[in-house]
């Protein structure tokens, strides 16, 4: 993360880093904390497929511009569809980012996510999806859905409750609540946590030192650890499509999103 960060190939939304073998891909969408909108997903994915095939790359950091890593869907782009009952926003949003988990599950690298900030519904779950996840103290994870009247998606059914016990996960789930780095850290979500003073240096001295391992066996381990519940995982993220849709269309989410933007408590009513 030492070297200054350059604009990806194909958008501005994403810029790439490279130091030796290790890329680190910033998400760079700062005014709106990083939020993820049809055209950030597909450069995502376009720089993870790309990166993927380059031998020369050993390990994968992902992280946020300014102050948040990620706030999930871009509520602003969704709402507008919600109003008009059109998910041509959410639709590709959604696809996109089930294609990202599963790059990021199953390309050869490691993938560290280094959370520098907020990590927030759809933000949260590709942190979740990557193989390691670092973060600064002060940074807060939240599965938010809930507040909106949506489902989690990402693959957050699936890699939460593997990380945190089934209980635990759905009082996240149900709630929609944030939590903050110190919880997160003592649930297992994260693998370590840095000051802030510290983080950039912390996250590059550790990528590092993976970059400099035995790249056969690395690569064998991540394989032996996530590549065999590729189907499983297909699965679970069109699972979570299907009901993400289906929620979209709920009165609930239009109530969830108006209440958002409006900053007052939403009036659910269960339909």
């Amino acid at each position: 993360m030492s070297q200054a960060p350059q604009t990806a190939p194909h958008s501005p939304v994403l810029q790439e880093a490279r130091h030796g073998s290790v890329i680190t891909l910033v998400m760079n969408r700062p005014d709106r904390l990083n939020a993820l909108n049809n055209e950030l997903t597909a450069a995502l994915n376009e720089a993870l497929i790309r990166v993927a095939s380059d031998s020369s790359i050993n390990v994968v950091v992902l992280t946020g511009a300014g102050r948040a890593f990620c706030a999930g869907g871009d509520l602003g782009a969704i709402g507008k569809g919600r109003e008009r009952g059109d998910s041509t926003e959410l639709g590709p949003i959604l696809r996109s980012g089930m294609q990202a988990v599963l790059n990021i599950r199953t390309m050869p690298q490691p993938v560290i996510a280094a959370v520098n900030g907020p990590a927030a519904g759809a933000g949260m779950n590709l942190a979740l999806a990557c193989d390691i996840r670092l973060a600064v103290d002060g940074s807060a994870f939240g599965q938010n859905f809930a507040k909106v009247g949506l489902f989690p998606d990402y693959g957050g059914t699936y890699f939460l409750p593997q990380l945190v016990g089934p209980s635990v996960a759905a009082e996240m789930f149900y709630l929609g609540e944030m939590i903050d780095a110190q919880t997160a850290h003592r649930l297992g979500i994260l693998n370590h946590l840095f000051p802030a003073d510290q983080f950039e240096a912390s996250v590059a001295a550790f990528a590092k030192k993976i970059a400099e391992g035995p790249q056969l066996a690395i690569r064998a381990v991540k394989q032996a650890i996530f590549g065999r519940e590729k189907d499983a995982l297909m699965e679970a993220l069109e699972r979570e499509v299907q009901a993400q849709l289906k929620c979209f269309h709920s009165h609930d989410c239009l109530e969830g999103i108006r209440a958002f933007m409006e900053k007052r408590q939403p009036k659910f009513q269960g339909s």
